[in-house]
């Protein structure tokens, strides 16, 4: 049966002589919202749907929107030879083999390889087409590939796990040692929680073409397109795919290197990307190597902190033990004493016991580390990017006789080099504001952490509700676009089925910690004048400064989270 929103006016009374009506008439049954088949896609892109394709894309808009972004990212890995699996009407397949790139071009509808075949001609190129259902990818296509591209949202029409991980261990296999899977998706993150908007910039230029949700739920993101030059209405349906979820996936395939862009962009700041694009490396890295795979974010910070400017400060100013904010009784109280209370505090509701597994994620010099095993007597690993803090903190585990229970790995928490369920109790110190993917954190600390465990950190954040203006002298120093939130924790843990959620706010306590640290710095500046360098002593007076501000302002935030599902 098919429903009138599935029929385009101007054919519900008579059908245009080109087509039958099969080729106008998409088939969902009596409840379009219940269709989530994988095999459906094939049903939903008939012939006139596939005939007006085009308007939507919009090629000359859609070249010059991505630009030679792809062309790009290809080159630089080498890239000779190109599988499409999602070939569509062809325009990426034409892009390609324009710019030199010898490609085949597969896809699972007929309608769209027919289309595409002839978009090729007249661009004067004959495609190599190929039909292949990406769950029997080498059994259809032969050979090995420099690169796959998976363009134009379409993953999202694989609505089992089943099939996706399988579409991905196939296009794992068939690449090259070395190559690397680009793959795209709608920003369905927004979509679910914030509801529907789209710049209709990059990715689908036609201006004649209408594409907005008409129902969307965790498990489906049913949409619908109104061409407006004939009034016709088609629709698809679609799974709607997490950005973390697809990114898990991709590592969990085997994939080693995962970089997302926002609307072709490795930073986006407050600008909502419509699409995210996934370019996946599956060239295996040692792990000394894994350091090259460290998000910009992350490399400015370990850049930081393993320059000898900040070691020096931290280690001999801060006091090179607890380089965290502190609970402090009085304004005056020194800065150790706050700084071990605040471990206190949080370790205290924890049911740490010697069997507890920990993983202190961003250790620093891994003070929190050693109070904890000495405390407890439990295991202790400490995660953290700056090797010159590692190996100081290497040192005092064996100097206090800890070694056995400490453990020292260098690596970033956006990325952990750490196995799935091997902690009890996630332990974190005012690190996540480092990094550029905050979700990515989350479900990392989701990944190790077994059923059941917890979560126990503290992070300098914005204020929910912040104006963020007002932060820019914080973030221009940490090289940041934004900051968490409560708010935005409390969100970010949610969707991975965490419910217990209590936050200690001690936002006070911002501006008496870096109150004290720059009243320490300024009393040490002569003592350390020509050991640490003017410049750096200039801007960190006017960072902890800028900290003393806001903490004031009431646009920040800080306290003690406690997180369990």
């Amino acid at each position: 049966m098919t429903t009138a929103a599935d029929r385009s006016p101007d054919t519900a009374a008579g059908l245009d002589p080109l087509y039958d009506e099969a080729d106008v008439h998409q088939e969902f049954g009596e409840k379009p919202t219940e269709v989530r088949d994988t095999n459906h896609y094939q049903e939903e892109y008939i012939k006139g749907f596939v005939d007006k394709w085009d308007d939507y894309i919009g090629w000359e808009g859609r070249a010059a929107s991505e630009g030679s972004f792809f062309i790009d990212q290809l080159r630089a890995r080498g890239v000779e030879k190109v599988l499409d699996v999602a070939t569509g009407t062809g325009f990426n397949s034409v892009q390609l083999l324009k710019a030199g790139f010898e490609t085949v071009s597969a896809d699972g509808s007929a309608e769209m390889l027919a289309k595409a075949f002839e978009n090729g001609r007249e661009h004067g190129h004959v495609l190599r087409v190929v039909q292949a259902d990406w769950r029997w990818l080498n059994r259809d296509v032969h050979g090995e590939y420099d690169a796959i591209i998976c363009l134009g949202n379409s993953f999202t029409h694989l609505f089992a796990e089943r099939d996706r991980r399988k579409a991905l261990a196939e296009f794992y296999a068939m690449l090259k040692h070395d190559g690397v899977l680009i793959l795209d998706q709608r920003n369905y993150d927004e979509i679910l929680d914030n509801g529907f908007s789209s710049k209709h910039k990059y990715f689908y230029c036609g201006d004649t073409v209408t594409a907005e949700p008409e129902y969307v739920d965790d498990g489906l993101a049913r949409f619908r397109y109104t061409f407006h030059d004939d009034g016709s209405v088609y629709h698809l349906n679609m799974f709607p795919l997490r950005k973390d979820y697809v990114r898990r996936l991709m590592r969990e395939v085997g994939f080693q290197r995962i970089d997302s862009y926002g609307d072709f962009q490795d930073t986006y700041g407050d600008v909502t990307p419509d699409f995210w694009i996934h370019i996946a490396e599956k060239t295996y890295r040692p792990d000394e190597e894994l350091a090259e795979n460290y998000s910009t974010a992350v490399n400015t910070a370990r850049d930081y902190y393993n320059s000898t400017d900040a070691d020096t400060f931290y280690h001999e100013v801060w006091g090179g033990e607890d380089i965290h904010v502190g609970l402090y009784e009085t304004p005056d109280e020194a800065i150790a004493p706050a700084s071990q209370r605040t471990v206190a505090q949080m370790a205290e509701k924890a049911g740490i016991t010697a069997e507890t597994r920990v993983l202190d994620m961003g250790a620093g010099y891994g003070g929190a580390a050693r109070w904890l095993a000495r405390t407890y007597g439990c295991r202790v690993t400490c995660l953290n990017l700056s090797e010159v803090e590692n190996e100081r903190n290497r040192e005092k585990n064996r100097d206090q006789g800890l070694e056995d229970l400490v453990d020292v790995v260098d690596g970033s928490f956006e990325n952990m080099p750490l196995q799935d369920n091997a902690f009890d109790l996630v332990w974190s110190q005012d690190a996540f504001l480092h990094s550029g993917d905050r979700r990515a954190v989350v479900g990392e600390i989701d990944r190790v952490l077994v059923p059941g465990g917890q979560v126990v950190f503290t992070d300098p954040m914005a204020a929910d509700g912040a104006d963020t203006s007002a932060l820019s002298p914080i973030l221009a120093r940490l090289h940041l676009d934004t900051l968490g939130s409560p708010g935005f924790y409390r969100e970010e843990f949610a969707k991975h089925g965490y419910g217990d959620f209590v936050f200690d706010d001690h936002t006070d306590q911002l501006t008496t910690h870096y109150g004290r640290v720059l009243a320490e710095l300024e009393a040490a500046e002569p003592r350390f004048r020509g050991t640490i360098s003017d410049e750096y002593m200039s801007n960190m007076k006017t960072g902890l400064q800028n900290w003393v501000k806001g903490g004031g302002s009431g646009q920040l935030a800080w306290g003690i989270f406690r997180i369990r599902r």
